[in-house]
């Protein structure tokens, strides 16, 4: 057996965390007070053991916590699963939403086992539906999580898939990845990621050229500039000769006296030529 086997200490059965001591937790904006077992809270949660079993915290203190910027909701479904191990599957995929906020106090909270489960259940949802994360979904764990985050991996590589064997993409993705070049840059990553063969990948550099053709949008696009251009012209006559007016009084001066030097020095060396003759 390993050595991370022999290690790794074996998870505890529910009778065995389920002592007399309780803490009250006060959930939402409601403040709804939830009375749990804090053994079996403390031992899925390092958030909740460093709340109740910090070393400064005294024994003469209140066992109780507010958490005012959760939702009730996902919350509930924390609760079901903390002393059943269980989550309900989603029937649909309006379902998935407070799924997605569990997952987050999951991540919060720093409960592994719970990560897995809902990763587990909305990966399955979306097999089992043939069906991919919408962009709200992506966009909203992408707010609320970092690159780290095997929930943004999951919905990234789905999405990369579909773009993949997808015809185009989506005019409302196109938009989105604009907008966020890093989800941009980790669907490429994702992509990358599955080590594709070389000879299915098509290579640019090996295609014909395909006839180009400038479309009425393209050709609108053309004349504008050119408008510029001839605002810009009308605006600077001197353009037309490689600079404004100003520039080109200032290197026709400087060529004057380049010339005027030049002579001048002619002049030196014929004035000595004649003086070294007469001597």
């Amino acid at each position: 057996m390993a050595q991370s086997e022999k290690s790794k200490p074996r998870p505890k059965a529910l009778h065995e965390l389920l002592t007399h001591s309780m803490v009250d937790l006060y959930v939402g904006p409601e403040n709804t007070r939830y009375i749990l077992h804090e053994r079996l809270l403390c031992y899925h949660s390092p958030f909740f053991r460093k709340v109740f079993y910090s070393p400064s915290r005294k024994a003469t203190d209140s066992k109780a916590f507010g958490l005012p910027d959760e939702d009730e909701t996902p919350f509930k479904i924390f609760v079901g699963w903390l002393y059943s191990d269980s989550i309900r599957s989603p029937k649909a995929e309006k379902d998935l939403g407070d799924l997605f906020d569990l997952y987050l106090m999951a991540e919060k909270w720093g409960i592994e086992n719970l990560i897995r489960d809902v990763l587990r259940i909305i990966r399955d949802f979306y097999r089992e539906t043939k069906t991919y994360p919408g962009l709200r979904r992506v966009q909203y764990i992408y707010a609320n999580t970092d690159d780290s985050s095997p929930m943004r991996h999951l919905l990234v590589s789905s999405i990369a898939r579909m773009m993949t064997i997808g015809e185009g993409i989506p005019m409302h993705w196109d938009k989105a990845l604009k907008k966020n070049g890093q989800l941009a840059v980790d669907i490429i990553r994702a992509i990358q990621g599955w080590r594709l063969e070389e000879e299915t990948v098509p290579d640019a550099r090996e295609e014909e050229l395909e006839e180009i053709e400038v479309d009425d949008r393209k050709k609108k696009h053309v004349e504008r500039e050119a408008e510029k251009e001839i605002k810009k012209n009308e605006e600077n006559p001197g353009l037309v000769n490689g600079g404004n007016e100003e520039e080109m009084d200032q290197a026709e001066q400087q060529e004057q006296e380049q010339d005027d030097d030049d002579e001048d020095e002619k002049t030196m060396v014929a004035s000595a030529s004649t003086h070294t003759s007469s001597n």
